[in-house]
């Protein structure tokens, strides 16, 4: 009988040890998971916070600490409106109202201040805490610096709207072309010849303020000048190692928004240089001159070693006389002509404004 007992006791201490290993191990395992856990939020990118149902934060983590500027001992205990701009500070009762209700809040982009004072894009996801008895206790924030994500946003709206606007401007100036046209072309093959060199001028203007759309200098717009736009229209006529044509005085930059006006201008005179011209013949030569004043420019193009001059190339001044005409008044500018011994002078003069974008013409010294 003793020794029945034994067995009995003995196998009941065993039953017991091996529960207290079960335990012990579950034990471990949740202390291994929580740590594990732990390490993973204090090493995030993002900052992670936690708060109580007051709004006072409870805990903070390094990438908290990165984003907000706050150490953990400068941010635990203090109210979350820290870190709330002003005008922002009634998100906080309705984010609350909702934690209490045990709803979740996902991804809600807003504005929040740094310890230094800047304000930033953020992007919150906003979980209610409970306790062991499903009671709400407080909320978790995850949050993550959305900036550079928005100013690219940005940046590909005003590239957007600036084609569209450009665009228009494009299709507007394409039909007042094809209107002024319409009306001196003899023949369809007149019209579509008139047509073709004139686009192809406007589509070399175009794609010289195009901004790029790769790499460090995306959504930038490309630089463009005088001497850039003329050195592109002029290029076909460039023949031989000295160049039949020369650019003097100092370069000026022009805005995207006058470039087009002025490339269609020297491409007429251009065209009535190869047709009449210096451009004319192989010895000829023409030389543009910039010269920038105070509050004006003048610009000269000078034809010469093109033969004798003369007035021939009015003979295309019904279409080309209306749109110079048109181009002039646009860029508030006076145009003289004179025709010399060795070739035309044409004289340019127009205020600085006419090279100009609309809003930075209005701060530009009136004469």
């Amino acid at each position: 009988m003793a020794d029945k007992h034994d067995r009995s006791d003995g196998g009941a201490t065993g039953r017991r040890s091996k529960q207290s290993e079960a335990e012990a191990v579950a034990h471990q395992q949740t202390h291994d998971a929580a740590a594990f856990l732990a390490a993973i939020i204090e090493s995030s990118e993002d900052a992670i916070i936690s708060k109580s149902l007051q709004g006072v934060i409870t805990t903070w983590n390094r990438g908290a600490e990165r984003l907000f500027g706050y150490s953990a001992a400068e941010a635990v205990g203090k109210s979350i409106t820290i870190l709330i701009p002003e005008e922002r500070l009634d998100e906080e009762p309705s984010i609350l109202a909702r934690i209490h209700a045990g709803e979740r809040v996902d991804h809600f982009e807003t504005i929040r201040r740094r310890k230094d004072g800047t304000f930033f894009d953020i992007s919150l996801t906003i979980s209610p805490i409970r306790n062991n008895d499903g009671r709400i206790i407080g909320a978790s924030k995850i949050a993550r610096d959305i900036s550079d994500r928005k100013r690219a946003a940005e940046r590909q709206d005003l590239l957007l709207r600036e084609m569209h606007h450009r665009v228009k401007n494009l299709f507007a100036i394409t039909g007042s072309i094809i209107t002024l046209a319409a009306r001196t072309a003899q023949t369809p093959s007149e019209l579509a010849s008139s047509m073709k060199d004139r686009l192809v001028a406007l589509s070399q203007a175009h794609e010289m303020t195009l901004p790029s759309f790769t790499g460090d200098e995306a959504f930038q717009e490309r630089s463009t000048t005088l001497f850039q736009l003329l050195s592109s229209l002029l290029s076909p006529y460039d023949e031989g190692e000295g160049g039949r044509w020369r650019l003097h005085g100092e370069d000026a930059p022009i805005s995207a928004e006058r470039v087009t006006n002025l490339a269609l201008l020297f491409h007429e005179y251009a065209t009535n240089a190869v047709k009449y011209g210096s451009l004319s013949n192989a010895e000829g030569r023409l030389d543009v001159t910039l010269n920038a004043f105070h509050e004006r420019f003048e610009i000269s193009w000078l034809e010469s070693g093109g033969g004798p001059s003369s007035k021939a190339e009015t003979k295309d001044a019904g279409f080309g006389t209306r749109l110079e005409q048109m181009i002039i008044r646009s860029l508030s500018a006076n145009v003289s002509r004179d025709w010399q011994p060795h070739g035309l002078l044409i004289k340019l003069s127009m205020p600085r404004a006419a090279f100009a974008a609309p809003a930075e013409a209005q701060r530009v010294p009136r004469p």
